[in-house]
């Protein structure tokens, strides 16, 4: 599973969500690890069917997301729970025009940090 499977609705996007034994195979990288970069805030997941998963389309070439730590960061500061981040990040926002993860990959960290302090 990548994250080009992703794809937005108009209002939410869509994604795989990977399992920490799946993400860790993705990331080429321990277990180990992959708590440790979840512990980081450098990923976020969430229980999603029982288990706990990330969603895919937080990876770009089978990385994390660079721009996201520092936007889960302000988001926590926010007072914004895990789900809450991830339900923020993967829906519509106006003020962005479309899903903030969609902007963030696109390169456009500020003005999602900036919409994300907003909301604290």
């Amino acid at each position: 599973m990548t994250a080009d499977d992703a794809t937005t609705d108009g209002s939410r996007t869509e994604t795989d969500w990977l399992t920490l034994p799946e993400l860790a195979e993705v990331l080429h990288e321990p277990l180990g690890r992959v708590r440790r970069l979840l512990d980081d805030s450098h990923l976020v997941g969430s229980r999603r069917d029982g288990t706990f998963k990330v969603p895919a389309i937080f990876l770009v070439d089978d990385e994390p997301l660079v721009s996201l730590r520092g936007t889960l960061i302000v988001l926590h500061d926010a007072g914004f729970s895990a789900d809450e981040s991830i339900d923020w990040l993967l829906g519509h926002e106006d003020l962005i025009g479309g899903p903030p993860i969609e902007a963030l990959r696109a390169g456009r960290k500020s003005e999602v940090r900036r919409v994300a302090q907003a909301l604290a």
